[in-house]
């Protein structure tokens, strides 16, 4: 199956802005941001060009499927299956993209990022409704329940993503209970239970094209 292998702090640093892919390294003064707040390379910091345009829409595209760890030709699928549904395309891809199970396990505190709950998926450490999925792009539903293995309830990352959760409050659309590592998804996610620092309607203009 194919991914990003490469650093992923670079991502962050080539997009100017944090998009939260190392965890609590992105909350501490260690994150790249703070110290080199510049696109990566050796010509980094003498790169002064205004972004106008298209430039702007590639740009939230690319901070958009990066944050999720989607490879380009997943993230155009998701766009086109939002752009035939009814609804606004712009909200209708970023519940998508909420809804994946690697997505819902990071939000839920199986995992302090997104790249460590796609693991603990992968490894086959989460079930849905009592069934082992280790799909990572699996779409959760409205009434579905999520919960860790019982072998797996002890696993290093898995405490500190719960550890990192009870710090950061869990979105109004999910319910968590810490004590059985049991999550449930009340409803599908809106844009407003959704803060991120995209902006989707860049990504529908530049598809639309």
């Amino acid at each position: 199956m194919a991914r990003y292998t490469g650093a992923v702090c670079r991502l962050c640093r080539r997009e100017g802005t944090k998009l939260f892919l190392k965890g609590t390294k992105c909350t501490s003064d260690r994150c790249p941001i703070e110290k080199r707040n510049f696109p990566p390379g050796q010509h980094g910091k003498d790169r002064k060009a205004k972004i106008v345009g298209y430039g702007l829409q590639l740009h939230e595209k690319q901070k958009a499927k990066r944050m999720y760890f989607t490879l380009e030709g997943q993230f155009r699928e998701y766009y086109e299956k939002a752009n035939r549904a009814q609804g606004v395309t712009g909200e209708l891809l970023i519940q998508q993209l909420e809804r994946r199970l690697d997505n819902v396990a990071y939000r839920l505190g199986f995992a302090i990022s997104r790249r460590q709950a796609r693991q603990v998926v992968r490894h086959g450490h989460v079930s849905v409704n009592g069934k082992k999925v280790n799909i990572p792009s699996y779409q959760v539903n409205a009434g579905d329940e999520i919960s860790i293995r019982e072998h797996a309830k002890k696993l290093v990352v898995v405490e500190q993503g719960v550890q990192f959760a009870q710090q950061n409050p869990v979105p109004t659309w999910l319910e968590m209970n810490f004590e059985t590592l049991t999550g449930r998804v009340l409803h599908l996610p809106k844009r407003a239970d959704v803060n991120l620092p995209i902006n989707e309607q860049l990504i529908v203009e530049l598809y639309s094209k």
